[in-house]
């Protein structure tokens, strides 16, 4: 069972074979702490953590570095106030390293909420800044990159003319990109277009700065993962991961600033995971198709009808393959729950499961572990995964209804496996009842018995449930819409 993963520079499936026999280095772009962490930020962080998980379920030893974006995200290199750092300071009125840490604990918050592994490590951007500028004089000493007024760039068109390919990843034409490029503010100081911003010379008003051998300023966006990835994992590693959306122009400038700074290709393997839709729409603050997180946990939102657990979030984005696009909707929590609670029924079933070691059973274990594990062998196809799941299921409630038969040693390997699949590799977590879920359950019992009597014109019965119900602090009100209750 070979493990393949599809790599977005090859365009297809490869085996997986690392640098370092029985080891991985795994380097995934994190967030840009300048405001909440989003649904679709959640998805690819999940995926990723899902990756992670398998690797490490499989048998790899691997090194996972995650970083954390906290200065230089500029939108374009043309306009320093594009800063996304800068806008953001000035709204909330607060100081970067304030938006930066308010930011950061959310974002930790929120995938410790999502059940997600941290990172072995948690490098940030403004903790390498001797490591961008190191980097920067070597790529000018090495005539891929140019000063101008106080800012670096990097030189596209030269690193062309040596018989590279900038577009490689994201298979874009350059003399296409060249003529297809307006012209941006601060455009004069490039040699070209295309070029990218290494280094940014900082303007008066501007909070964040550092010195350097061009004066004062700040790193430019794509260096920062060139400088953490190179510096933790290597010049060259196995696997480099993030969402569709950096493929271009981030990730291409990273093959380039690692290619022209050490003469060979930075990563093996490059992974995408897919964009997050909701109610088939991209999901987008402008439009109003647009919620956090935590909302769609609490259920304080327009979209669905009630709350969900974050486990059953978790479950419904991993029936989706990570290169798919996924589309969240009412009526898909609603499934995924459905069948959520199901897979945990069979887990709580199995565990009450008497084995028999005279009869032979039509289910076979070790078949259907083989395709469990091609499924996670198979680019990580957590649907198949989890298709494959339910057989077990299916088979566990025949199991109890006395239809199947299972023996003693399977019985524990099928606990051992379906433990480890549900719980270590997807990351799922049993959801515990509350107490208030309880109450609300029993007294829908309750009111119905009392509404029973009623028609029934069993008066007696219907004000001692009332009364005593009252005494206990719990009132019943009749209204036109029916029974409800407060507590006093």
């Amino acid at each position: 069972m070979q493990l393949k993963i599809y790599n977005s520079l090859a365009g297809e499936k490869e085996i997986f074979k690392p640098i370092l026999e029985g080891n991985v280095g795994m380097y995934v772009c994190g967030p840009t702490v300048y405001s909440n962490v989003h649904l679709g930020n959640v998805r690819t962080f999940l995926s990723f953590d899902f990756i992670y998980r398998s690797l490490t379920h499989l048998g790899y030893k691997v090194r996972y570095v995650r970083n954390i974006t906290d200065a230089g995200h500029l939108t374009d290199d043309g306009d320093v106030n594009n800063d996304r750092f800068v806008k953001q300071t000035r709204l909330e009125k607060l100081e970067p390293m304030e938006i930066v840490q308010k930011y950061t604990v959310d974002f930790h918050k929120v995938l410790e909420m999502f059940n997600l592994l941290p990172p072995n490590i948690e490098p940030t951007a403004t903790g390498h800044i001797v490591e961008q500028i190191e980097l920067t004089q070597k790529l000018i000493e090495k005539g891929f990159a140019y000063e101008s007024n106080g800012s670096v760039y990097f030189d596209v068109l030269e690193y062309n003319r040596r018989g590279l390919n900038y577009g490689e990843l994201s298979k874009r034409n350059i003399e296409e990109l060249f003529a297809n490029t307006r012209d941006l503010d601060g455009q004069g100081e490039k040699k070209n277009p295309q070029d990218f911003a290494l280094w940014k010379k900082a303007s008066p008003a501007h909070i964040m700065r550092w010195n350097s051998p061009w004066g004062e300023g700040f790193p430019g966006w794509h260096l920062e993962c060139t400088a953490m990835s190179t510096k933790y994992l290597g010049e060259t590693f196995d696997i480099h991961g993030g969402g569709m959306d950096l493929k271009f122009p981030h990730h291409e400038c990273e093959i380039a600033q690692g290619k022209a700074c050490n003469d060979a290709s930075p990563v093996n393997y490059w992974m995408h995971a897919n964009m997050l839709t909701m109610n088939s729409q991209r999901m987008s603050k402008s439009t109003g198709n647009y919620i956090l997180p935590m909302q769609l946990v609490t259920g304080e939102n327009d979209f669905f009808e009630k709350p969900f657990h974050p486990s059953i979030v978790r479950f419904c984005f991993l029936q989706a393959h990570y290169r798919s696009v996924l589309d969240i909707s009412n009526d898909a929590m609603i499934a995924s729950e459905k069948g959520f609670i199901r897979l945990m029924e069979a887990v709580k079933v199995l565990g009450s499961v008497t084995p028999d070691d005279e009869k032979q059973s039509g289910f076979i274990l070790a078949e259907w572990k083989t395709k469990a594990y091609d499924a996670l062998n198979d680019d990580f196809n957590s649907p198949v995964l989890i298709a494959h799941l339910f057989e077990a299921v299916k088979y566990i409630f025949a199991l109890n209804d006395g239809k199947e038969t299972i023996s003693t040693k399977d019985l524990e390997d099928l606990k051992s496996t379906l433990d480890a699949f549900i719980f270590d590799v997807l990351g799922l977590q049993t959801i515990e009842e509350n107490n208030n879920e309880k109450l609300d359950q029993t007294l829908k019992v309750l009111i119905e018995l009392r509404n029973q009597a009623r028609k029934s014109k069993n008066f007696g019965l219907s004000d001692q449930i009332r009364d005593k119900l009252l005494a206990e602090g719990i009132e019943l009100k009749d209204g036109r819409d029916g029974t409800s209750y407060v507590l006093n």
